[in-house]
């Protein structure tokens, strides 16, 4: 069936019943508060939806079944009812009462969390082999019930957030699912068991844990699920009421956007996010420098992806003089923001915009040194590897994915992108070079 032009309520109340899902399931599917999808059904067509929220419904539809289409199509025909579906159709479920108002429980609420792990239907593939099954099953799994998860020190969960944090960053990507397999189920006790100003902190820091869960899956290549869990990031982020955590959740619904192929809708949230927290912060920290700064990259990227050439080098050139204003290469907010970074996402955007010369050109003034990042310097070497290629520079292109496994042999052994490149070198390349190509993807295990 054809797309959907405009998701309005009565469109998102029809795929539910279509899924035969109750609200709150819905919700949870979704990354929705549950409130809020209520509101879609007895609300119907008076309720248009978010950008994000229409990407996502967008992302769950081209999911679906046949028949799970086909009586969605039939639904949106006929009107859907504003009533809930009938009980009898809804999946049993278990129900708990949560302490304290707002916040995460506006989204968790009225469900079984501790018996929901990360997202359900998540599907991972190209995660570095033989252990994908195996994190996969762990992650998607309910959990017995005699192994609820249990709350955890508020200064040991913050310290297991940052443990996330710096194996990403260092492209240790099934340290990371390992990470998250420990750390998400514990995230709603922690929370229920936390008051006052640490019930902020717990917010914020489930803000963080929700942008790595979205920032892995657009390196596995999960687009639909990083939107949801970009959409949980900034959720929980809103309930922290810190500016600068909202500022840093925005880049990951960013780039979860961009990757959905919305583009437009993705500048504009960097550039509104970018706005929000100078006038909330007057960048009077080094925080709120750095997430500004970083925020600025990632709306000039999706300009470059919205081929907008003028919006791309005037956020550029803000990001430039808020990485002066920062006055070093640093990691605060985990945005590795500074001068330096501004010049990797220069090279970026060259080739985004087809100049793969002005990109090779660029990535020579990149200070090597100062990429004290695994991840950003993997993601330089496959940029160069990626210009390259497209400039039949095919044998320079195969030495930087070799530079960049040596580097991060998970960023390469996972990332869609790079395995895009090395099937174009098999079949661009002849002689030696082409033995080598396959030499190298055999050892590093990329399928070409």
């Amino acid at each position: 069936m054809a797309a959907v032009p405009t998701w309005t309520g009565r469109e998102a109340n029809a795929l539910r019943q279509a899924l035969r899902m109750s609200v709150t399931g819905f919700a949870e599917h979704l990354g929705a508060a549950r409130r809020t999808v209520a509101k879609w059904s007895s609300q119907g067509n008076k309720v248009h939806l978010r950008a994000d929220m229409q990407a996502a419904l967008d992302t769950v539809l081209a999911r679906t079944t046949p028949d799970v289409r086909e009586r969605f199509a039939a639904l949106v025909r006929a009107g859907t009812s504003d009533a809930l579906a009938d009980p009898a159709t809804l999946p049993v479920r278990n129900t708990h009462t949560h302490t304290g108002g707002g916040g995460i429980n506006d989204f968790d609420s009225d469900g079984d969390v501790r018996r929901r792990d990360l997202l359900t239907g998540m599907t991972i593939s190209g995660i570095t082999r033989p252990n994908a099954a195996t994190l996969l099953q762990v992650l998607v799994a309910p959990r017995p019930r005699n192994d609820e998860p249990v709350a955890l020190p508020l200064r040991q969960f913050a310290r297991d957030v940052a443990a996330a944090k710096i194996a990403y960053q260092a492209c240790r990507y099934e340290q990371v699912f390992a990470g998250l397999v420990a750390l998400l189920p514990a995230l709603e006790p922690t929370r229920a068991d936390a008051e006052g100003e640490q019930r902020a902190q717990v917010d914020a820091l489930a803000s963080d844990l929700y942008h790595v869960v979205g920032s892995v899956l657009l390196k596995v290549g999960d687009k639909g699920m990083a939107l949801i869990a970009a959409e949980r990031s900034t959720r929980a982020a809103s309930s922290s009421q810190d500016p600068v955590v909202m500022g840093a959740s925005a880049r990951i619904m960013t780039h979860a956007l961009m990757s959905n192929g919305h583009s437009n809708q993705a500048q504009q949230l960097a550039e509104a996010a970018a706005e929000t927290l100078r006038r909330g912060t007057r960048l009077a920290s080094t925080d709120a420098v750095a997430v500004y700064g970083a925020l600025l990259l990632r709306g000039a990227i999706a300009a470059a992806r919205d081929d907008n050439r003028d919006h791309a080098k005037a956020m550029l050139d803000e990001a430039s003089h808020a990485a002066d204003r920062l006055g070093y290469d640093g990691n605060e907010r985990w945005t590795g923001f500074g001068a330096t970074n501004v010049l990797l996402h220069r090279v970026n955007i060259a080739l985004t915009l087809g100049d793969a010369g002005t990109a090779i050109a660029l990535a020579r003034q990149v200070p090597l040194d100062k990429l004290g990042l695994a991840e950003r310097k993997a993601s330089l070497l496959v940029d160069v590897a990626r210009a390259y290629t497209q400039w039949g520079r095919y044998e320079h292109g195969l030495y930087a994915l070799r530079s960049a496994y040596e580097v991060a042999p998970e960023e390469i052994r996972c990332r869609p992108t790079v395995q895009r490149i090395a099937s174009d070198l098999a079949v661009l390349t002849r002689g030696h070079v082409r033995s080598a190509v396959f030499d190298f993807a055999q050892h590093a295990g990329i399928r070409v």
